[in-house]
């Protein structure tokens, strides 16, 4: 007869643990304030719950999880003003990964932003806003990249990730879409030109429209 596996244990059982509960948040196919039984985790991921457990202490560091006392954990949610707040941390660090972009992009990098606009653009005009919030994520991870400014980065992948419902929800809205393209070809339109401080006030602003649709 043959022996059953064994759940996962150590340090590779807990960072695969880690990756699907966080790509899992990141995607919303967990939702704000639902419950994590480490015991049903265990048994999807093929580990141990003592994996499990390591892997929610880590994503409750991130801000993605909650661990509420005698109760478990669950997803965390973000309110309206941590978002704003959230934002407005983000709109200092990427202001600065946009003026270093405007400096440091090669060409060839330059010319994925371009393409980038105009995917966007298309996107806007099919009335596709789930391609459109796809892209406007990947557009800023570009420009982060580009930059060369690991630090920020790094920060900023650490905030986004508790934004993720947020703003989600933002790009469904009727008319959004719309408004952020405007907003974001005018960061391209910076970066390309190799203004620095164009850049930064390009994302400050857009940022700062944001903010305003978060309060709305």
């Amino acid at each position: 007869m043959a022996k059953e596996a064994r759940p996962g244990t150590g340090e590779q059982a807990k960072q695969l643990a880690l990756a699907k509960l966080r790509q899992a948040i990141l995607r919303g196919e967990m939702a704000p304030a639902q419950r994590l039984v480490e015991n049903e985790l265990a048994e999807q991921f093929g580990v141990t719950r003592a994996s499990v457990r390591a892997a929610l202490i880590d994503l409750a560091s991130e801000g993605l999880v909650e661990r509420i006392p005698n109760r478990g954990s669950r997803v965390r949610v973000v309110t309206v003003e941590e978002a704003v707040a959230i934002t407005e941390c983000r709109m200092v660090l990427e202001g600065l990964c946009a003026a270093k972009a405007a400096v440091e992009a090669s060409e060839e990098q330059l010319a994925q932003l371009t393409e980038l606009g105009e995917a966007m653009s298309k996107a806007v005009a099919d009335g596709e806003p789930v391609t459109y919030s796809e892209l406007n994520n990947e557009l800023h991870s570009r420009i982060q990249e580009f930059s060369g400014q690991q630090v920020a980065e790094g920060l900023l992948e650490r905030l986004n990730a508790q934004l993720v419902k947020h703003r989600f929800q933002l790009a469904l809205r009727p008319g959004r879409p719309q408004r952020s393209l405007s907003e974001h070809l005018a960061v391209i339109e910076a970066i390309i030109a190799r203004d620095p401080q164009a850049a930064e006030a390009a994302v400050r602003a857009h940022l700062g429209s944001v903010i305003e649709a978060y309060r709305d």
